[in-house]
């Protein structure tokens, strides 16, 4: 299956959940980035590979709006968002799971 690859490092420093509390936000990620890209694997039957690597780190609040997001503001289901994913980290493994986290979260409150 042909993959799709994003890097969270459009910025070096990523910022806070909301674009009102500075620049690189996890929304500004999800809506610019993640969110259309997760469409363009769907709709072209792709996996889309997100490369966690390449910051200075990543905030929980970021993380949490940019993968929990997806469920609670733009409507991709918690499954078909584990089908179509896949995580990498090299640099912090445990951003992985903190992510399914959030994403299990997310499910457990839309239902």
């Amino acid at each position: 299956m042909i993959t799709i690859t994003i890097s969270v490092d459009f910025s070096r420093i990523p910022g806070a959940r909301f674009p009102e509390e500075g620049d690189y936000s996890g929304q500004e990620f999800r809506q610019n980035i993640l969110a259309p890209k997760l469409k363009e694997a769907i709709d072209s039957n792709q996996k889309l590979r997100v490369i966690l690597d390449g910051t200075a780190g990543l905030g929980t609040s970021f993380l949490e709006e940019s993968f929990g997001g997806l469920i609670r503001n733009d409507s991709f289901t918690y499954e078909t968002i584990m089908d179509k994913i896949k995580l990498v980290s090299d640099e912090d493994p445990e951003y992985i799971d903190e992510i399914y986290e959030y994403l299990k979260s997310a499910h457990a409150q839309e239902k």
